[in-house]
């Protein structure tokens, strides 16, 4: 395969060439960066990473290929992706083609050969940005054209939902849930099959009345992309469904539950991506887990409103998980599925007795 030349370059006016991979064309998008050291292909099939560039701060990505039922989304929004050395020969019996092919079949540039840890220190010092990925032969004043003139308050959420409900089944179910998806990925409905949940999955803008009319026994509101502020039908969503069903979210999810009792969101300097430590505040648990969000519920808003916190990232202070169990709902930030992470929160199991009592 000839070797193309692809160059990265920042909203600050830096940039950076290397070699490319995947999507020949060139793409704009937020850079941020992931601390995970597996699970690239979660990553990319991800629907809550739209429209964003990701920095791989693992030094090898590919190194054992893609494996088709391990992806979270037929379809994928994300933008780009950076690496240090792409692995061309991946090693696992499993895996059904290389991290290069699959990159190329989802329409994702990828640029490699770059210091991706000194672009991870570049992203913290600097905050949210934009970045372009082009060809080598684009100036730098043309890429920085194209960043000036992206649009980043695209409404991900309506484009990375489905358009139409559908089902997943287990044998002998105990519950039927509904999950709300605002750009979920399939772990959530894993989860649940394999908690004898029925799963009935609908699009971000259904109505209050549609969900009632499958008498679910709970209801999960979905991770996803985006700013949760862009999206009032789902804080009227879940005010009407409030206090009537077991409510559970997810990331976008728990956003919104905390801005439908009129919490305040704030926007993160560099969000968290990638997996980190959590408190339990109720035991002083500590678990690891995955994350992938730019915005956080502002906690002294959340207190106000009667909810309460029920975990802490240990790293920032900031707010992972909230409650109200008046209400029967609660939510965590992280993401409870995995996928790529750690799967011991108990959040699932925590959702399924709430359906039980």
């Amino acid at each position: 395969m000839k070797q193309v030349r692809k160059k990265l370059v920042l909203e600050n006016g830096m940039s950076f060439t290397g070699a490319g991979y995947g999507y020949e064309g060139q793409t704009v998008g937020e850079i941020v960066f992931n601390t995970a050291m597996v699970g690239y292909q979660e990553i990319i099939s991800d629907p809550s990473y739209a429209g964003e560039i990701v920095v791989m701060t693992y030094p090898l990505i590919g190194q054992y290929g893609i494996i088709e039922e391990d992806s979270e989304s037929k379809a994928s929004l994300l933008k780009g992706l950076v690496v240090r050395e792409c692995c061309e020969t991946p090693s696992n019996f499993r895996y059904t083609k290389t991290l290069d092919e699959e990159l190329e079949e989802r329409g994702i540039a990828c640029v490699a050969e770059l210091d991706t840890r000194m672009l991870t220190r570049i992203i913290r010092e600097s905050g949210k940005m934009k970045a372009a990925i082009v060809d080598e032969s684009t100036t730098d004043a043309q890429a920085l054209k194209m960043i000036s003139e992206y649009d980043c308050s695209v409404n991900w959420s309506e484009k990375a939902s489905c358009t139409s409900r559908w089902f997943a089944r287990t044998p002998h179910h105990k519950f039927d849930v509904v999950v709300v998806d605002c750009g979920m990925k399939h772990g959530i409905v894993r989860e649940l099959t394999k908690r004898a949940c029925n799963v009935t999955v609908v699009p971000y803008n259904t109505s209050a009345e549609e969900v009632e009319a499958f008498n679910p026994d709970g209801i999960l509101f979905s991770s996803g992309p985006g700013n949760p502020g862009q999206l009032p039908e789902l804080i009227e969503l879940i005010n009407a469904l409030k206090g009537r069903y077991p409510i559970f979210g997810i990331c976008l999810g728990h956003e919104l539950i905390a801005l439908s009792y009129g919490a305040r969101i704030d926007e993160m300097r560099f969000g968290h991506h990638g997996d980190q430590p959590v408190r339990e505040c109720s035991t002083g648990r500590i678990i690891t887990a995955a994350h992938n969000h730019n915005f956080t519920v502002n906690e002294d808003s959340a207190v106000k409103c009667g909810l309460t916190i029920t975990h802490r990232d240990m790293t920032d202070g900031s707010v992972e998980g909230i409650e109200r169990t008046a209400d029967r709902i609660f939510s965590a930030q992280f993401h409870p599925e995995g996928c790529p992470g750690p799967q011991e929160s108990g959040m699932f199991d925590k959702f399924v007795k709430m359906m039980e009592e």
